[in-house]
C-alpha cells in the first residue's frame, strides 16, 4: 500500500484493501447559530461535529456556535465527496435549504 506524508502526519491513499472495510467520505452542512450554512467534506461526521462546535473546527464557524448537523451524504471516495462539496457551496442558501428537507436531516 502507498503511503505519504502530509503536514506531519501519515496519510493512506483511497486503495481498496481485499479484507478491510473501504474508507468512506461524507459531505455535510451545517446550520450556525446566525442562521448561516458552512458546508465541508469529512470521514467522520460526529467526530467533525465535534470539533466545530469546540471551536477547533473551520475558523469560519468559530464565531457563529453553536452549530447543528443540517445534511449529510456519503460518498465512496474523497474525490467524489469534494466535487460534491464544492458544487452544494456554489448554491443558494435558499437551495441549500432544500437539501435538508430530503430524507437525510437531521
Amino acid at each position: 500500500m502507498f503511503m505519504f506524508k502530509t503536514r506531519g502526519s501519515i496519510a493512506l491513499n483511497e486503495e481498496k484493501i481485499e479484507g478491510l472495510p473501504a474508507m468512506k467520505f461524507f459531505v455535510y452542512i451545517l446550520r450556525c447559530a446566525d442562521g448561516t450554512f458552512y458546508t465541508g467534506w469529512t470521514t467522520d461526521v460526529q467526530r467533525r461535529l465535534a470539533a466545530h462546535n469546540k471551536g477547533r473546527g473551520a475558523k469560519y464557524t468559530r464565531g457563529r456556535l453553536p452549530t447543528k448537523l443540517f445534511w449529510f451524504s456519503e460518498y465512496n471516495s474523497k474525490s467524489e465527496a469534494m466535487k460534491v462539496e464544492c458544487a452544494i457551496k456554489r448554491l443558494s442558501r435558499n437551495e441549500k435549504s432544500k437539501c435538508g428537507s430530503r430524507n437525510k436531516q437531521v
